[in-house]
């Protein structure tokens, strides 16, 4: 529930949600009916007025701020409709940051930017910063990074908003690839219905309320 001059507004209403290990899942529906607000949620962005959130049998929001942000950085990773890459480093460098926050060594963490930029197709561009990259290259640097420390939940809002469809279907290959290969569990919020098609599971939301699940 947020607070506006027009009064109180609740962006979500009665969500009650399972997501298994390893699913993928689409959260569709139109403008303002409260997928970004779910997202959030769902990665401890924002934490809810009433209800919980729980990841492996523990509430969430029970966790210190300390704990939470622990928490975020090794355990979910997130991908944005903007990259959000640091302009004044290298791809390399951009998906090295989250091991080196988490206290991995330099030559560590450059093996595993490495391998995931590999795995997404960007191995001869590992030096070239993001102006210098299309913007397929610099989704597709921002999943490595979300996905470099192997966590349990990538989620993602819009991923491939600002992409044409070609390369939005490229961007969400690589998705799959992640949960094929890594396990790791999706929750991508979409507009685009034949992209969502191709995840496991797909609900769509309206007026903060889940009306339809498949």
């Amino acid at each position: 529930m947020f607070e506006t001059v027009g009064g109180k507004v609740e962006a979500l209403r009665g969500i009650d949600l399972d997501i298994a290990e390893k699913d993928t899942l689409a959260v569709v529906g139109v403008s303002g009916s409260g997928k970004s607000t779910l997202l959030h949620m769902l990665g401890t962005l924002e934490k809810p007025t009433e209800g919980d959130v729980y990841f492996e049998g523990r509430n969430v929001f029970d966790k210190s701020d300390s704990e939470l942000s622990q928490f975020r950085n090794t355990e979910i990773g997130f991908v944005f409709q903007f990259h959000y890459l640091m302009s004044e480093f290298t791809a390399l460098e951009n998906v090295m940051m989250p091991c080196l926050i988490n206290g991995v060594d330099v030559p560590q963490a450059e093996d595993l930017a490495r391998d995931l930029l590999d795995k997404v197709g960007l191995k001869e561009r590992l030096q070239h910063r993001p102006g210098e990259l299309s913007g397929g290259e610099q989704q597709r640097v921002a999943i490595a990074r979300a996905a470099v420390m192997k966590p349990k939940v990538i989620l993602a809002d819009e991923p491939t908003g600002n992409l044409d469809m070609e390369t939005g279907a490229h961007v969400l290959d690589l998705f799959m690839m992640l949960n094929s290969e890594y396990g790791i569990t999706s929750v991508l919020v979409t507009h685009n219905l034949e992209i969502a098609s191709r995840l496991n599971r797909r609900i769509r939301l309206s007026d903060g309320k889940i009306v339809d699940a498949n």
